[in-house]
């Protein structure tokens, strides 16, 4: 029997009970690590920050006794417009005015997003959906669920090359659409779309009135090709930025995830509708905080450090478990998706790991939902490779040994 790769919120489940850490420390309750314990599960970056962090924030102390502009200063969005416009080819297309805005991070980005897209389009025949992979970042599901929307999840697993299929959504769906929550590299899995997906979804996005919201948070974590961008496939369109909003933020690039400074840009109508409400709902970023993004955007060395030590980690990787795995190092991101279905899916294995080898990792379930033709992360793990080399292939040796031996 085929499976559809679409789940709906309607009959199925709708807003998590629980975060996939809280899960996973459930699934693990009362069983005792097999070693000294190494944490594999959470996505929080451990390579040292910019080495003028520090600095920047002395030299702007006194500018946390203000209130922050909630469309950010001018350095701040010309930083990002200018890092966008180099790292996109966008020839000077995106107006730093108008096209930028900062976040408290990408994900307080990504629920206001959602709201933004529904006051914007005001869909009123029928519930508004709001479109997401599976497996997905769990914000996506609140986003949806502070927006009114149904929540319908698009299976991305191998035979899709790990991406929503965009060939299988329904006209009927697509028209009562207001956003289209998308991420690449993705998390968990480093699929990359390329720009003819990027084009094709554009499309759609514009002949049926939704609003990509590209999650594009791990953008610099590649292996060796940058990947391409929804701007710059916008771009290549010649009709601007319309129905497009990228979101980006520093936590990955730049390791400065306790920072909060993202940034969203695209579409300059959309922003402009959006940080009305933002500027009655939404929090400011400090402007200390926007002076140390700008100066961030503005340099590439600790960017390109900082992902040659991925790389590094991804080499080790290769060499520890490809005699186990036949795909290990994917396209981007910081995470191994591994398919354990022959040691008995992913809860089990995590289970498994932590009490035999003390290596704590996440089952692929709980980053995904099952609306009633199975799990697609069921029979995965995710291995977050964000500590020191060192410990990274203690790690991964713990996981071959236990792997390896059945």
């Amino acid at each position: 029997m085929s499976v559809s790769p679409i789940r709906s919120a309607a009959s199925g489940p709708g807003l998590p009970s629980a975060n996939p850490f809280e899960r996973l420390a459930a699934l693990i309750e009362g069983v005792p690590p097999g070693a000294e314990p190494i944490v594999m599960t959470i996505g929080e970056p451990r390579h040292p920050i910019p080495a003028f962090t520090g600095d920047i924030l002395a030299a702007n102390l006194a500018d946390f006794s203000r209130y922050p502009n909630i469309r950010g200063t001018e350095d701040f969005r010309a930083a990002v417009s200018g890092w966008l416009d180099t790292r996109y080819g966008l020839g000077g297309t995106l107006d730093s005015a108008r096209g930028v805005l900062p976040l408290n991070g990408s994900r307080e980005g990504l629920t206001f997003a959602a709201l933004g897209a529904r006051d914007y389009f005001a869909k009123s025949t029928e519930r508004p959906a709001v479109l997401m992979p599976n497996p997905f970042y769990q914000t996506y599901a609140a986003a949806a669920h502070v927006a009114g929307a149904e929540a319908v999840y698009l299976d991305a697993g191998a035979e899709t090359g790990f991406l929503p299929d965009l060939d299988a959504l329904p006209e009927a769906l697509l028209e009562r659409t207001i956003a289209f929550i998308y991420a690449s590299p993705a998390n968990p899995q480093g699929a990359v779309a390329d720009l003819a997906t990027w084009t094709k979804l554009i499309g759609l996005a514009r002949k049926h009135r939704f609003f990509i919201i590209a999650d594009e948070c791990y953008s610099e974590i590649y292996r060796d090709t940058p990947p391409p961008g929804v701007l710059e496939a916008a771009h290549a369109t010649g009709d601007g930025f319309a129905n497009v909003v990228s979101l980006n933020s520093l936590s990955k690039r730049s390791n400065l995830a306790g920072l909060r400074c993202g940034f969203a840009a695209g579409d300059p109508e959309f922003l402009a509708s959006w940080s009305r409400f933002r500027g009655l709902a939404a929090p400011q970023v400090p402007m200390p905080l926007q002076a140390v993004a700008a100066a961030a955007y503005r340099d590439e060395a600790h960017v390109a450090e900082n992902r040659r030590l991925y790389n590094e980690k991804y080499a080790s990787a290769e060499r520890i478990l490809g005699s186990l795995f036949a795909d290990v190092v994917p396209e981007g991101g910081f995470f191994l998706w591994l398919d354990v279905a022959r040691w008995g899916g992913g809860s089990a294995v995590a289970k498994r790991l932590w009490a035999e080898a003390g290596v704590k990792v996440l089952p692929g379930d709980v980053l995904s939902v099952d609306a009633g033709s199975g799990n697609p992360g069921a029979d995965f793990i995710r291995l977050a490779l964000v500590d020191d080399l060192a410990t990274v292939e203690t790690g991964l040796t713990r996981v071959r040994s236990v792997l390896g031996g059945s």
